[in-house]
């Protein structure tokens, strides 16, 4: 069995850009930093991916986690509290730990996006890495370890491998959809006449509709023109914060809902339509809106 991705240590200097401890960086700074710590995990996890790798589940049995989710957070942490003094992590395992007092940068971080296909060997999983700054996204990367991409977002723009980058949208009888939609948390929260009656008309309305497993690489793909359209329910910060802003940044637009209520903040938005440049999609947004509404969750 492949050994669990090594926890870097807090080490200064670990990073190309060693940050001031008092204002907050630049968002370019910040999406540089994320960067770098993405790719000092990667190689670690392209050794175990396609090795025999543990399983564990957390909320049912298609929500996967592996001793190389956590690893890789711990040594994300590290890597990013080094870059950024101060700052604190928001991570999908949960082990960053309590926030420092008065704590201006957050970066919120999926170590694996993806974990049930980078377990099985579906070459459709990533790093996702957002910098939040007194609350607002203002970078984020989300790199592709296996196709050795990555697409990042500052205040200057969208890019990929370094290069701007345009979202595109077609209209529905030509566009392709990517979601991770339904999985079985989908069909408990919308029940499943409505949950399959979605699915049902995505694939009959929409030239393609491929279910791929990484909320993240959705959204970047959108965001490259390389897709129309995503999707998704019952979100957390860490699926979408970096993976929005790109898209946002790259002209497309990331449409929101809580209960079904709009929302400005992707971080905020429990189910989600996100579009590139071009057709906005308005039919599918409203249903997705309508879907969100009837949705009551625990707490």
């Amino acid at each position: 069995m492949t050994e669990p991705t090594p926890t870097v240590p807090p080490r200064a200097g670990r990073l190309r850009t060693e940050l001031p401890r008092t204002d907050p960086p630049a968002p370019a700074v910040l999406r540089r930093a994320a960067e770098d710590a993405a790719r000092a995990v990667a190689p670690s996890l392209l050794g175990a991916f396609r090795s025999d790798v543990v399983v564990h589940t957390k909320r049912d049995a298609h929500d996967a986690v592996t001793e190389h989710d956590r690893a890789a957070e711990r040594a994300l942490t590290g890597l990013l509290t080094t870059a950024v003094p101060g700052s604190t992590v928001l991570g999908e395992e949960g082990t960053a730990g309590p926030a420092p007092d008065g704590a201006r940068v957050r970066w919120i971080v999926d170590p694996i996006d993806g974990t049930a296909n980078f377990a099985r060997g579906l070459a459709y999983w990533c790093v996702s890495i957002a910098a939040e700054v007194d609350g607002t996204v203002v970078a984020g990367v989300v790199l592709d370890p296996v196709a050795d991409h990555a697409f990042g977002a500052d205040d200057t723009g969208a890019f990929l491998d370094g290069r701007p980058m345009r979202s595109v949208s077609a209209p529905p009888r030509d566009a392709t959809v990517l979601t991770s939609f339904p999985v079985q948390q989908d069909l408990e929260l919308l029940g499943e006449t409505a949950a399959f009656g979605l699915l049902r008309d995505l694939t009959l309305d929409f030239r393609h509709h491929h279910s791929t497993g990484s909320g993240a690489l959705n959204l970047v793909h959108v965001a490259a023109g390389w897709s129309d359209v995503t999707l998704g329910f019952a979100t957390h910060p860490w699926d979408v914060a970096a993976g929005a802003l790109v898209l946002e940044r790259a002209g497309g637009r990331f449409r929101g809902f809580r209960h079904g209520v709009p929302t400005d903040r992707a971080v905020d938005a429990e189910d989600y339509v996100a579009v590139g440049a071009g057709d906005p999609h308005e039919r599918l947004a409203a249903r997705v809106a309508a879907l969100s509404a009837t949705v009551t969750r625990a707490g």
